[in-house]
């Protein structure tokens, strides 16, 4: 007589080995996790004592009780609410249009066909190679001439596309849309737009995610460009108002820390809520690609 299934099932669950990692595996992403988080403790037990605790021997490791009083000094010194505002909407700008207009722009290198397209993906790889500080300079020139000195369009109008993102959409989008299914739409009618939007994008939208969220934390974390374009307190963004903290002639570390970790709880916030959509992403484009 057979064994019922149901018991020949746990039979082979009970037999069915467990992959378990090496206990030094463990250890060293504990370590690796120490490494990671332990900058930012560290930022907390300054912000939250004064700025002899950097400098004192052995160093401290428990934070103070003066982090609300600092902070309170941060907000009377800048406008780091209005900073923080402001950096929303450039980041959350700069990552919309990088999803999308990234997206658009590989989709048009992998998918459609006109004449010197290899020469022009070639050019914006290219492009990659040149350090950001030589654009400095005429980057500068042509927000002059537009007129968008000290306004915030001149920190988000540059970031909208980038060469990585342009280049990572391209390398997703060919190995993610077959073209038998463009012409199967295109054979129903479909103009290109309507292929990419409802057929390419919806596909691909994990790696613009991913591709947007970067966008969102280096536009976040910029100090040079936002330095140079804007003069305004009204429009900094976090970063220059954590610069305008600082004296001419020394610097508060404690006060100065409290602001960097103001500026941080954001960004630590928004990974709170998109860490696992960012994993996802990055894993689907790794084995797609």
């Amino acid at each position: 007589m057979n064994p019922a299934p149901s018991t020949t099932r746990r039979a082979t669950r009970r037999r069915r080995p467990v992959n378990r990692l090496p206990l030094w595996v463990y250890a060293l992403l504990g370590v690796m996790a120490f490494v990671s988080v332990f900058p930012l403790y560290w930022m907390f037990v300054v912000a939250s004592t004064d700025s002899a605790t950097a400098y004192s021997l052995p160093p401290h490791v428990v934070p103070g009780g003066n982090f609300f009083h600092l902070a309170g000094l941060v907000f009377d010194i800048v406008p780091f609410v209005q900073a923080l505002l402001n950096s929303v909407a450039v980041s959350t700008s700069i990552g919309v249009g990088q999803a999308l207009l990234c997206a658009l722009a590989g989709f048009a290198f992998a998918k459609l066909r006109f004449p010197g397209r290899n020469t022009l993906f070639l050019i914006v790889v290219l492009t990659m190679t040149v350090p950001a500080q030589l654009a400095v300079i005429p980057q500068y020139l042509i927000v002059s001439k537009l007129g968008w000195v000290d306004t915030l369009q001149a920190v988000i109008v540059p970031g909208l596309v980038s060469a990585f993102g342009i280049f990572w959409m391209r390398q997703h989008i060919s190995s993610t849309i077959d073209d038998e299914l463009m012409h199967a739409a295109r054979v129903d009618g479909a103009t290109t737009w309507q292929i990419f939007w409802r057929i390419a994008f919806p596909l691909v939208r994990p790696a613009a995610f991913v591709l947007g969220l970067f966008g969102f934390v280096n536009a976040w974390n910029d100090f040079l460009w936002p330095f140079i374009v804007l003069k305004s307190p009204e429009r900094y963004t976090v970063q220059i108002a954590i610069k305008a903290l600082q004296n001419s002639r020394d610097i508060d570390l404690g006060l100065a820390m409290s602001g960097s970790f103001l500026a941080t709880v954001p960004v630590l916030v928004l990974f709170v809520f998109v860490g696992r959509r960012l994993v996802q992403g990055i894993m689907e484009g790794a084995f797609k690609g």
